[in-house]
């Protein structure tokens, strides 16, 4: 059995992707106390508290497995930097963050494999090392292959996961043991012959749930009364010329597309990316064809929840833990992809070339997922 150890796991996203590819997760871990209500409350093992007071003994124990013998250590810690931290290297340095108890915990802990997930913004963000240019993700790799791991990594988008909604999340894979890792290859695409292998659009997963309001916030009348005036599908550019400015209010000569404002969804595309709470001005999620905000149960249903999966904490803890997962559908390629790894049985050895080009094209747009790893 593949066992592996939970770390920031908030509601689960990820570990339930993991659990559909065939990996067991032994333990999770988390700070947030609706979070680890909502762990518990669907009968999983958890360990609430802070990761910087926690122990990797305290992990093993809780856990059940023996340091070397855990399959994978997953997660994604909150990489917000601590400026007075360490040698004060700088604000964007995550070796002042709880990235770094995450790497202590898989180097005490020796897994097999880990995966580490998080915003995508860590690839672009710059840090000054000592009057030298360099990336956080720059930073990040070399903390992972300092403690012996063998990396790969790059920006997954869930939509060619099945996964109904765009959301892209950095993806780092790693080896403990030199093994030939790699990012999963998509299954869905946006033109495709066959139905189930085209994108998923928004209408497959929530459509039925139309009329099921019992828990969801609500738009002010304010903002109410100009998302009425948009078509499935639009925003703020859809409203009469002059109502724009008024509905714009500040935001009104800011640049940028601002495409979250008055933002009203669509049942034949895959939804925008979910964001933590549904409501605010700048990234709004209404509904198709309810003048409301996106229910807790259609949130669920985007990121692949299933409907009996028990959300713990307040509405608004409940939008925020779905809004921080990773899709299922994602995961479970993750899952399934590490899995094969280390069944050595991801390749077909051929001499044959004829007849690949398209495979080679995938192959190709993979690896420039890839950054610096061509």
């Amino acid at each position: 059995m593949y066992e592996s150890i939970s770390l920031f796991s908030g509601a689960m996203g990820l570990d339930l992707g993991l659990e559909t590819a065939g990996i067991n997760v032994n333990l999770c871990q988390d700070f947030d106390k609706s979070c680890y209500n909502t762990i518990t409350k669907n009968n999983r093992n958890a360990l609430l508290g802070d990761i910087r007071n926690i122990t990797s003994e305290q992990i093993l124990e809780a856990s059940g497995l023996h340091r070397g013998k855990a399959f994978l250590i997953n997660g994604g810690p909150p990489c917000q930097p601590f400026s007075t931290a360490g040698k004060r290297m700088g604000i964007n340095d995550p070796r002042g963050s709880l990235f770094m108890d995450y790497v202590r915990m898989v180097n005490e802990i020796k897994p097999r494999f880990f995966c580490f997930e998080n915003v995508k913004g860590l690839v672009s963000i710059a840090v000054d090392e000592g009057g030298k240019p360099g990336s956080v993700l720059e930073i990040i790799l070399s903390e992972f292959q300092r403690i012996g791991y063998r990396v790969c990594f790059g920006v997954l988008d869930a939509v060619h996961y099945g996964v109904p909604q765009f959301r892209e999340r950095l993806i780092i894979i790693g080896s403990r043991d030199n093994e030939d890792i790699f990012l999963p290859m998509p299954s869905n695409f946006q033109r495709h012959q066959e139905k189930e292998m085209k994108w998923n659009i928004l209408g497959n997963a929530i459509k039925d749930l139309e009329d099921d309001e019992s828990e969801c916030t609500r738009f002010s009348e304010e903002r109410l009364r100009y998302l009425r005036l948009v078509p499935e599908g639009g925003n703020w550019k859809d409203l009469p010329e002059e109502l724009v400015k008024d509905a714009m209010g500040g935001a009104y000569n800011s640049g940028g597309g601002k495409v979250g404002f008055y933002r009203r969804l669509s049942y034949s595309q895959p939804s925008p990316t979910l964001v933590t709470s549904p409501v605010q001005k700048a990234t709004m999620m209404c509904h198709p064809t309810k003048d409301r905000p996106l229910s807790v149960s259609e949130y669920a249903r985007i990121q692949q929840f299933p409907d009996d999966w028990n959300l713990a904490g307040t509405i608004s803890s409940k939008y925020k833990q779905i809004g921080n997962a990773v899709p299922i559908g994602l995961a479970m390629a993750i899952g399934k992809a590490i899995i094969s790894t280390a069944e050595n049985n991801s390749i077909i050895n051929t001499k044959r070339t004829r007849g690949t080009s398209v495979h080679t094209k995938v192959n190709e747009a993979m690896e420039e997922l890839r950054y610096g790893l061509k």
